[in-house]
């Protein structure tokens, strides 16, 4: 069996236009007030809930291969922990983006 990939782009700035029947279900949700939207089918999102999640783990982002000049004291540490030093040096840039994304 061949087992073919499909790849779907999807620019949040420029999405496609909605039907005529979604523009009216829309329409419908946003005059409906508060108290009459059903969310029964939503459980409360309790401490546990966030204790226990996890990071989505279908996905994969991709990877570009680059040079980097790093000082050879930070390389050398990055590396004394063993094998995987290039992911511990992806992980501490990531951290360091969402902090600072997060901080705007």
């Amino acid at each position: 069996m061949s087992k073919k990939m499909v790849r779907r782009e999807f620019d949040p700035a420029n999405p496609p236009a909605l039907t005529a029947k979604q523009k009216a279900q829309a329409a419908a949700l946003r005059h409906r007030p508060e108290g009459k939207v059903d969310t029964s089918d939503v459980p409360p999102l309790s401490r546990e809930f966030w204790r226990n999640a996890v990071r989505n783990p279908f996905y994969k982002p991709t990877k570009t291969a680059t040079t980097v000049r790093v000082d050879s004291d930070v390389l050398l540490w990055l590396k004394s922990e063993g094998k995987g030093y290039q992911t511990r040096l992806n992980s501490i840039l990531r951290e360091a983006m969402i902090k600072e994304v997060t901080k705007r």
